[in-house]
């Protein structure tokens, strides 16, 4: 093992450029296996993969790159996860069986390049986010080890977070790919419900199941995601939702925050001062934030555990806690079988509690492209969770039980660091199919928050170099007035799934008018060069299934066509009709929509 392979950083770019430099994927296999024995930690994993047939797969690969997206990349699977050729026990020894094949979410990644090391340990059956109540010695966290790893994925985050794998694998139902990922300082992204197949996983709550993903980076969590989600017809409860790439940052952009009375920090005045620390650089990077009162969100996180939602975990190993339920880990147990003191009424009970929540609640996305929440209130030391095994497990679960339930995604990042040193995390969360758009806001919280990753000591990777254009199934639009990032009308825009891509200029000859009418409207209007202005605009991708939609929204005197641009791109975009500027102000001289908005509200 030399010293450049031992110093070298288990992400993706680093691992590229390192095979791109003629390093094999069978010395960094090797290197993978090595990382994890000198670690001395024996609660990360339950199984290694056999070190023969890892390193048989390593060279399978070749010496040379084949452009797969995770070509020579070593990861670990949380054991609720199939692995052909390992055991899954969620972390019950009597429960283990022996898996024929991969689990679908498993394949995908092994198909993209990438070599399974291990399956790594957990909160037994996944019931849990304290990464405590498993048989096994409990993993330690990367961060403090006096302090809980977090769960029901422990070992797959602290896997991560110790630098042994360049990703791993998770489940999260209640917050066990978020909770964990901000207790160690890394990323960990919960796709939306169905995005990612779970075929092949040991469910919970078959129903809100999703298989997460902890990284270095969101670049690296959303590569992964993209390598592995994707309609399966095999899995009833796969949708299909387009992952489109994550997008530069818009310059403006709308963020729901916890108003005074839904700030839960059990009184821990560290937590409540590094949250304020983030909401600042979240500021700082163009955000508008909004308070909101979380109560409703937090009545529906209380349906998960306190109602029938429970009798699911109990669906998903009847036979096995009917017939052995002393197998159970204790706490595990008691939670499971609580479930028996439900009924089918109490279901549907609770099923139209969430629709009717579910309902009050959809309004919230209209002026907002996403909320940030603490991860966790605070963190917890392992020997006070012993102490209060439940309580405090359910306080981890504060600002992440909701989620599922009403179909979000979310992605969890370091926060600001406390006083103290400790971990303390946050979340952003979104609507279903919009894991792209808190992407890009999350890898600028990530960076612009300078929290170390892990235990590694390194600091978060810059973002790097992306392409600000249209998909294949995306069509470029032209944005210049209450459709700009951050305005008025910016969530016509969003909520068809389109994307921000550039700002920039049109070329020198367009004017700008103030239409007459209720409420104020741009109108563009192409005039001969030289006798017009640059005037600022924004470029977005739409599906372009969309495109027929929000076309036909938009009223006379207002149309489309190709307009030009100072970059020399031609989009399609807003223009307005000659007939629609008599009586219009001419605001020419302003620049910009937002600039003439900004001007007539200092007035």
């Amino acid at each position: 093992m030399t010293t450049a392979l031992a110093d070298l950083a288990f992400d993706l770019a680093s691992l590229r450029s390192a095979y791109a430099a003629g390093l094999s994927p069978l010395a960094v296999v090797e290197e993978a296996f090595a990382r994890i024995e000198a670690a001395g930690d024996p609660g990360i994993f339950i199984a290694l993969a056999d070190r023969d047939a890892a390193i048989a797969e390593a060279r399978a690969l070749g010496s040379s790159t084949d452009g797969r997206a995770l070509w020579g990349v070593p990861f670990a699977v949380k054991d609720n996860i199939d692995v052909a050729g390992l055991p899954t026990t969620a972390a019950c020894p009597d429960f283990a069986y022996q898996p024929e094949r991969d689990a679908e979410v498993v394949s995908r990644l092994k198909a993209a390049g990438a070599i399974v090391v291990g399956k790594t340990n957990l909160d037994q059956f996944a019931t849990g986010l304290v990464g405590l109540r498993t048989p096994y010695p409990a993993p330690l966290n990367a961060v403090d080890p006096a302090l809980a790893p977090g769960g029901s994925s422990s070992g797959s985050a602290v896997s991560v977070a110790r630098g042994l794998v360049a990703f791993s694998l998770g489940t999260d139902t209640a917050g066990s790919g978020r909770v964990p990922a901000g207790l160690n300082n890394i990323v960990g992204l919960k796709p939306t419900v169905g995005a990612v197949p779970t075929e092949g996983v040991l469910p919970a709550c078959r129903t809100l199941d999703c298989v997460s993903v902890f990284a270095n980076s969101v670049d690296d969590a959303y590569s992964v995601f993209q390598a592995m989600a994707g309609y399966c017809a095999s899995d009833a409860f796969s949708r299909d939702f387009a992952k489109p790439s994550i997008a530069p940052l818009p310059p403006s952009f709308r963020v729901l925050i916890p108003d005074a009375a839904s700030r839960r920090f059990a009184g821990d005045a560290a937590a409540e001062t590094a949250f304020d620390a983030t909401i600042a650089d979240l500021k700082g990077l163009g955000a508008q934030t909004t308070e909101i009162d979380l109560e409703p969100f937090f009545a529906v996180a209380s349906l998960l555990y306190d109602g029938p939602f429970v009798a699911e975990r109990y669906e998903a190993i009847r036979s096995f806690i009917e017939e052995k339920p002393e197998a159970l880990h204790p706490v595990t147990r008691k939670i499971i079988q609580g479930a028996v003191r439900f009924d089918a009424a109490n279901a549907f009970g609770a099923l139209y509690k969430l629709a009717e929540l579910k309902r009050a609640l959809g309004g919230v996305w209209a002026s907002a492209d996403a909320m940030l929440v603490p991860t966790y209130p605070r963190p917890h030391t392992v020997a006070a969770i012993e102490a209060e095994p439940i309580a405090l497990n359910s306080e981890f679960g504060t600002y992440t039980n909701f989620v599922n339930l009403l179909d979000l995604c979310a992605l969890a990042v370091p926060g600001r660091p406390r006083a103290d040193g400790k971990p303390a995390g946050v979340t952003l969360i979104a609507p279903a199919g919009h894991d792209f758009r808190i992407a890009a806001i999350g890898e600028a919280l990530h960076i612009a928050g300078a929290v170390p990753v892990g235990a590694t000591g390194r600091a978060p990777s810059p973002a790097p170099a992306r392409a600000a254009a249209a998909g294949p199934d995306e069509m470029e639009l032209v944005v210049v007035g209450a459709h700009l990032s951050g305005m008025a009308l910016n969530g016509e825009v969003t909520k068809l799934g389109g994307r921000f891509l550039r700002a920039v200029d049109t070329e020198r000859s367009y004017k700008l008018f103030s239409l007459p009418g209720k409420v104020a409207r741009p109108g563009l209007l192409r005039v001969r060069t030289g006798e017009g202005a640059a005037i600022a605009t924004e470029v977005w991708a739409l599906p372009k299934s969309a495109i027929g939609p929000f076309v036909s929204a938009i009223p006379s005197p207002l149309g489309f066509g190709t307009l030009r641009l100072a970059d020399g791109t031609t989009p399609f975009g807003f223009l307005v009709e000659p007939e629609g500027i008599v009586g219009a102000e001419e605001i020419t001289r302003y620049g910009g929509w937002r600039a003439f908005i900004g001007a007539t509200k200092a007035a």
